[in-house]
């Protein structure tokens, strides 16, 4: 008898999947903010402080939106 994780079994499947695809799909995004920003101060190095913050501030918004979707898959396994 298994008390903590959901007695649907497609719903364990799905929370953790869920889970796995939104950490996967922040880094990806994260890695093209990053990517952006490089090639950006390349091509414009007096504008780095401005880059730079931008990309900051873009990348903590990606991390809020992933931690959310990281917490709705572990809680479609444990309801």
């Amino acid at each position: 008898m298994n008390v903590l994780l959901s007695d649907v079994a497609w719903a364990n499947a799905g929370g953790a999947i869920g889970a796995g695809l939104a950490a996967i799909g922040a880094g990806i995004g994260i890695g093209q903010i990053g990517k952006g920003a490089v090639e950006g101060i390349a091509r414009q190095p007096e504008a780095v402080n401005d880059i730079r913050a931008n990309m900051i501030l873009a990348a903590a918004l990606v991390e809020g939106v992933a931690l959310f979707a990281v917490i709705a898959g572990i809680l479609a396994m444990f309801v």
